[in-house]
């Protein structure tokens, strides 16, 4: 397994990526970042029931093992199900010595964070992600949080983990839906921070689809490279550095929002986010149209989303996207603060962009769509 640090001084934390080998295994580098603990609390995805089970059996031979399942998709980032979460804890009982360890996609990774940061005041936490989008994304970081039916991640804390294991055998069963939705958030670390990983995505979009070991273990650890050092330089997203790794998540949350977290998976609406974030940067006459045209092409050929078309039962409108993009967290005394590209590599955060030139732009993606 590789391994990337986090380094968030006390609150450090490794990230480990690759093929497990017998002397590599979760509970020995548990045991060495962790120590003790008096119950490991497993939140699970209930489609990875059979991973899930196994990492159960393995970690049982160092202590006691709980698994909670919980459904598949957006939807479990509710309060309801945090609530029962929460009394599933209380009739453990799980103490401050207990362990969440969260296994899935970035549902569960933000659920069960959120769960970790408010349980008795917080306790350790670790991330197993199983999904491409949670290795490259969310599993780092230490974003948790839940969503509220008309706002996403509106609700939630700063928790970092204790260590995040990216075993990417956990990938072979994933479906291609779910794995080209993880691939919208590498494109986004090649449009907000580096070229050359963009250049290595657009000319390994085969090896890619097809899922070649050596390019999947390429672009997880350079993604986890670039989110490990924007988060180690603006951990609380203080310095508005960290808003960057935010690109074509307005629109996109937006866009979850309005059709009720069923329609598009999350990288699906960041991609639709992206095009719609660079159309915009286009318009403003902040990004060459030539920059954007290779955004929306490496989209497409990665068998993204760029557009609506694929609901065309959504109805969402403009009216509606912009009141939906005022919920978003970068909005301060009602003006939308947006993450938009100047070159590929590049972003910067624009604030005051004038509401009929964004109107405009949002206008005339829906009639495109």
């Amino acid at each position: 397994m590789q391994s990337i640090l986090v380094s968030l001084g006390q609150r450090s934390y490794p990230i480990y990526i690759g093929v497990p080998s017998a002397d590599r295994s979760l509970e020995i580098h548990l045991l060495q970042s962790l120590r003790s603990w008096s119950k490991l609390v497993l939140i699970y995805d209930e489609n990875v029931e059979a991973f899930a089970q196994s990492t159960a059996f393995s970690l049982s031979l160092h202590g006691a093992v709980s698994l909670f399942p919980v459904p598949s998709g957006e939807g479990s980032k509710s309060i309801d199900q945090l609530g029962d979460l929460w009394q599933r804890m209380l009739s453990l009982p799980a103490d401050r010595k207990a362990v969440v360890v969260a296994i899935g996609g970035g549902v569960v990774g933000d659920l069960a964070g959120f769960l970790a940061a408010t349980w008795n005041r917080g306790i350790r936490f670790v991330q197993v992600p199983t999904t491409l989008l949670a290795m490259v994304d969310s599993s780092v970081g230490g974003k948790t949080g839940i969503n509220l039916p008309n706002a996403k991640n509106v609700v939630g804390a700063f928790w970092q983990p204790s260590l995040v294991w990216a075993d990417l055998t956990a990938l072979n069963t994933l479906p291609d839906r779910e794995f080209r939705s993880g691939l919208a958030e590498v494109v986004k670390y090649g449009v907000i921070l580096d070229p050359e990983l963009f250049d290595y995505l657009e000319a390994q979009v085969d090896l890619l689809i097809a899922r070649n070991p050596e390019a999947i273990t390429h672009i997880v650890r350079r993604s986890c490279e670039l989110k490990a050092h924007v988060v180690g330089e603006d951990e609380f997203e203080t310095t508005g550095l960290r808003a960057i790794l935010n690109y074509g998540h307005t629109f996109g949350h937006a866009i979850e929002a309005l059709t009720s977290y069923g329609q598009f998976l999350h990288g699906e609406a960041i991609s639709i986010g992206m095009t719609m974030a660079g159309r915009l940067s286009v318009a403003l006459g902040r990004w060459p149209h030539a920059s954007f045209e290779r955004q929306t092409q490496l989209l497409t050929r990665l068998g993204l989303p760029i557009d609506l078309a694929s609901a065309p039962t959504h109805g969402i409108s403009v009216d509606r996207m912009l009141d939906a993009m005022q919920l978003d967290k970068k909005t301060e005394h009602g003006q939308i603060h947006l993450i938009l590209p100047t070159r590929i590599g590049h972003v910067e955060t624009v604030r005051g962009v004038d509401t009929e030139l964004l109107r405009g732009s949002m206008d005339s993606f829906f009639r495109a769509s």
